[in-house]
């Protein structure tokens, strides 16, 4: 971004867009004078859309702000902000850019008022929250959401609310889980959740179907999930410094199988043909749900009994991707089937960047 500074409301209007205070070691006192002396100019602070006070020394936001309401752009990045008030609720923000200050949850606006509509970008990396925080997710517009470097521990069930979410940056945090709704955010370009405490992905990730960049270092995952393989825009996934087993995850722990899985892998296997009547209806639904196991030379099935099992796939002939599947017995792990590597999965060279290493 080209920026502009203007010290007078006769300059030229080009350069009237943007008020550039950054780099200045300005504190909080001195801000409030320099802005209220461009407010008591007479409509000058209207001209203004563009202002930056990067790298100073500001602890707090002086009330005059508000006095510039085409404010779009706020850059208060790399200060010493302990408290984000209320001081913003007149200006049709697009962006606001506030990482690296000392930032909580309790020091954030209860809302983000006019901006619920207009925020496009929100960048709150590398402060001091623990939890997401909620007056977010009113933002139906956010197309571009930073908060790494951060200590949350959580990514809300309601993250599906920013359905126009492009971005969603929350590396360097504490996150354990990944919910079920993220994928539900269907214009998501890049999801970045490394150097968190994640041990698993929700298979619903399959669902973000404009995902390019999936990055997950410094995770603690062992696998994958399968339906991974169907992200075809998927260029960029990065996976080092996670615990990727080579060859197994684990084998259940498998207790005797009821008489109704076995009976049921039964009639499955031998293809005996039930009509409606012949047993109730509950046991008609129960067959119903069988799973095929993935295994091409075993025709068997599996209901609650399964065994997880890696097969570790080729990208590129050269990284080797471990996903989880599920077999319906430990004696389907071994056979030659499991160098056919991507055989049954499409579209394996739109991966063209993975990191394992």
């Amino acid at each position: 971004m080209e920026c502009y500074t203007s010290d007078s409301c006769d300059s030229d209007s080009r350069e009237q867009k943007t008020l550039d205070l950054s780099c200045q070691s300005l504190e909080s006192i001195a801000l409030s004078s320099e802005l209220k002396g461009i407010v008591d100019e007479k409509d000058c602070a209207k001209s203004y859309e563009i202002i930056l006070l990067y790298n100073n020394r500001i602890k707090t936001l002086p009330d005059t702000l508000n006095r510039f309401c085409n404010l779009k752009i706020l850059d208060v990045s790399n200060n010493r902000l302990t408290v984000l008030p209320d001081v913003l609720k007149s200006c049709p923000l697009t962006t606001l850019i506030a990482k690296h200050n000392q930032l909580t949850n309790d020091s954030l606006p209860k809302s983000f008022y006019s901006a619920k509509t207009t925020l496009r970008e929100l960048n709150l990396s590398g402060n001091q929250l623990n939890v997401f925080p909620e007056q977010v997710l009113e933002l139906s517009s956010l197309k571009y959401l930073y908060l790494g470097g951060n200590n949350i521990v959580n990514i809300p069930k309601d993250i599906w609310k920013l359905c126009s979410l492009q971005i969603l940056s929350v590396g360097g945090n504490q996150i354990v889980e990944v919910p079920d709704s993220v994928g539900s955010l269907r214009t998501l370009q890049a999801l970045v959740l490394s150097d968190n405490l994640i041990e698993q992905l929700p298979a619903s990730i399959a669902n973000l179907k404009q995902l390019r960049s999936l990055l997950l270092h410094k995770n603690r995952l062992k696998t994958l999930p399968t339906q991974i393989i169907k992200l075809t825009c998927l260029t960029e996934l990065s996976l080092r410094d996670n615990p990727l087993v080579v060859r197994f995850v684990r084998d259940m722990t498998l207790e005797p199988p009821s008489l109704l899985e076995l009976a049921g892998r039964t009639i499955k296997l031998h293809g005996i043909s039930i009509r409606m009547g012949d047993i109730p209806t509950t046991l008609i639904n129960y067959l119903n749900a069988a799973q095929c196991c993935v295994n091409p030379k075993c025709r068997g099935v599996y209901f609650d009994n399964r065994v997880e099992h890696i097969k570790f796939v080729d990208f590129c002939g050269k990284y080797r991707i471990p996903l989880l599947q599920y077999l319906c017995s430990s004696k389907c792990i071994t056979g030659s089937w499991e160098s056919r590597e991507l055989d049954n999965y499409p579209h394996p060279h739109m991966m063209r960047k993975v990191l394992l290493g």
